[in-house]
């Protein structure tokens, strides 16, 4: 029997130039008296974390900051972050100021100050326990400085295993924030790497989400069975389509420009728009093939970055060409209609997709594939191994892949132009 219902959600939005003015207010009117700010070194320097708190401090909310965040998180920095909340606490709300990388630890902090047990106890399987929260979670405020990971909209915290190389995460809809408020001019201070790189988080979020498995052609779910990743549905579809209309008159002008603060506000409403797909339908083979791209870096270090990385939206990025090209027969006119959305001189075949994302990481800055990244062939069973624990991405793909597919993917991504 072939499933008939789909399910979505999304937090409360606040959208606007001046919005992060306003979080003293908004964590008032949860009850909050001891908020717990979460943020990264990089994001503290701007002074943006410092001023939205000395504004909730002036609502008479105590604030406690953690700057401690580690880019791409990893299960020893989250441990890091959730024995300063533990030793530090109680506290009665969360609030996330910076990238996914900070909302994701703030996510893993909000649940493990409220639930007992440990991170692995909560992480996916096979990787962890794939353990479901028992107690309410603490309201969770979270506000993007970067334009990509829509963090601030699901229910995913996502983080690195060091001890296995592999990246992995949890989820489950307890770990949604409660409130997102996306200040476009937070996002000024971006590098243009990493709004490269982050766009493309933004793009395939908004692809992957389209092109994914439609709901009603999984097997019917009991209500208790109903994960966050439904699948594609009318809903999420009107998300995603209005997210790829913004990125294509906005993405490359956001890069070159990063003082554009009209391309910037767009890039921002795109980054919530596809955040408000694929945190219902869901994300599929760039972000499985991803999850091993970044784990297993060995010594890439890109430009705005503080370190040895794949950051996510480009590790999501390098595959996504072959990826849609692998996925092309399952839904052809879905792949067209995004490729003309993207450009409307795009050809119509398999090649359309991928011939405009190729053009677009060009243009934007992008390694030109994984070998510049420091992968090869020798890689390439080692990433297969990686994305294939990626089930709860895999089962979204609207035509499900071997082993052999993708490491056909990872081959013909070694080198896009």
């Amino acid at each position: 029997m072939s499933e008939t219902v789909f399910t979505y959600a999304a937090p409360a939005l606040k959208f606007g130039s001046g919005a992060s003015a306003e979080i003293g207010h908004d964590l008032a009117s949860y009850g909050a008296r001891r908020v717990l700010l979460v943020t990264d070194p990089g994001v503290a320097a701007t002074g943006h974390p410092a001023r939205i708190a000395e504004q909730v401090t002036v609502r008479g909310l105590e604030v406690t900051t953690y700057a401690g965040v580690h880019v791409e998180p990893t299960d020893d920095s989250l441990r890091d972050a959730v024995a300063f909340a533990r030793d530090a606490g109680p506290f009665d709300a969360v609030l996330a100021v910076g990238g996914g990388s900070s909302i994701d630890t703030a996510k893993a902090v909000n649940l493990l100050t409220t639930n007992p047990g440990e991170l692995m106890d909560y992480v996916n399987a096979p990787i962890g326990r794939a353990q479901a929260p028992s107690a309410p979670l603490l309201p969770l405020v979270a506000v993007p400085t970067t334009t990509g990971t829509g963090a601030e909209s699901t229910t995913i915290c996502v983080l690195d295993v060091l001890s296995l190389q592999v990246k992995t995460g949890i989820s489950h809809p307890a770990l949604r924030p409660t409130l997102a408020v996306v200040d476009p001019s937070l996002t000024v201070t971006q590098p243009a790497m990493v709004t490269a790189a982050a766009g493309m988080d933004i793009l395939c979020h908004a692809l992957e989400s389209w092109t994914a498995r439609w709901y009603a052609d999984f097997d019917a779910k009991r209500p208790e069975q109903r994960v966050p990743y439904c699948g594609a549905n009318p809903v999420a579809d009107m998300w995603a389509e209005k997210a790829l209309t913004l990125l294509a008159g906005v993405f490359r002008d956001a890069v070159r420009d990063g003082g554009d603060r009209a391309a910037r506000e767009q890039m921002a409403m795109a980054a919530t728009f596809a955040g408000l797909g694929f945190g219902n339908a869901g994300v599929h083979i760039p972000h499985a093939n991803a999850y091993p791209i970044a784990g297993r870096v060995r010594d890439y270090h890109p430009e705005g970055y503080p370190e040895v990385m794949v950051p996510h939206g480009m590790a999501v990025a390098l595959t996504a060409p072959e990826a849609f090209r692998f996925t092309f027969e399952a839904a052809p006119e879905r792949h067209v209609h995004a490729a003309r959305l993207l450009d409307p001189a795009a050809e119509a075949g398999s090649d359309g997709l991928p011939t405009v994302l190729t053009d677009l990481m060009r243009d934007i800055g992008l390694p030109s594939g994984l070998a510049e990244v420091g992968y090869g062939e020798a890689d390439v069973d080692d990433l297969v191994a990686g994305a294939v624990q990626q089930q709860r991405l895999l089962a979204t793909a609207p035509r499900s892949p071997t082993e052999e597919d993708l490491a056909s993917v990872f081959r013909r991504s070694m080198e896009h132009w």
